[in-house]
């Protein structure tokens, strides 16, 4: 192990520099796919905590989860049913 350590270490510090140019659109793709993933994150981490305080609010308002926009309210027997 200690031995694999020497030979990494040796052949980094024995690289020599590629002088290679990288152009401004790969620095641009790389801005753009981090400010990407950051807005990812905080997005996903308001909803995750803001979920609670939703939930909150719409028992104080009397509102139950299946009266949502796109979900049917849950059916009500009623005695003339089935007669």
């Amino acid at each position: 192990m200690r031995r694999k350590i020497t030979l990494g270490i040796g052949l980094g510090l024995a690289a020599t520099p590629a002088l290679a140019y990288i152009g401004p659109g790969a620095g641009i793709s790389f801005v753009g796919s981090l400010f990407t993933w950051l807005i990812g994150i905080v997005v996903a981490l308001f909803a995750i905590l803001f979920y609670p305080f939703r939930v909150l609010l719409r028992r104080l308002r009397g509102k139950s989860p299946a009266t949502e926009p796109g979900r049917e309210a849950p059916a009500e027997e009623s005695s003339e049913q089935g007669q």
